[in-house]
């Protein structure tokens, strides 16, 4: 699959939520995702990067695999940490961003189970990076002033 590169507009729309997550369209998708964002070496992947404007994305961290379907951040430590972050749809760019060093989120697994999770570091990072992406939100928009 094709990632998309900014100045696409789908990567600035906000992705429709998901209505059924056992649809054969989203269950076809989820492994060809996968594969995508391990080719291109990627920590995660969001839906919109690959042409499709709804609320899926893929993070693999630490050999842990999420697949977070209709993800929401549902709480945001104060703590902040300002990391640079790349992202596969702005190559060549690496940009210091803060975000919250804690979140939890809620979200569908890709079985359609609810899921809720407390991730810390970088994976909290990823979390909100592809959520951001699900929201047209990209790196460049959140560069730090």
């Amino acid at each position: 699959m094709e990632i998309l590169h900014e100045p696409n507009p789908i990567l600035r729309k906000k992705a429709k939520k998901i209505k059924n997550p056992l649809d054969k369209e989203i269950q076809e998708l989820i492994p060809q995702m996968i594969e995508t964002m391990r080719a291109a070496k990627g920590l995660g992947l969001a839906a919109p990067q690959i042409g499709k404007s709804i609320r899926l994305c893929v993070i693999e961290e630490s050999g842990i695999l999420y697949v977070l379907i209709n993800p929401q951040i549902k709480s945001t430590s104060m703590e902040k940490i300002i990391t640079e972050e790349g992202c596969l749809s702005v190559p060549g760019k690496w940009i210091p961003i803060e975000r919250s060093d804690e979140i939890k989120v809620r979200y569908l697994n890709e079985k359609g189970e609810k899921c809720k999770i407390k991730a810390r570091g970088l994976l909290a990072r990823a979390f909100q990076h592809e959520i951001d992406h699900l929201n047209g939100i990209l790196i460049i928009d959140k560069k730090q002033k």
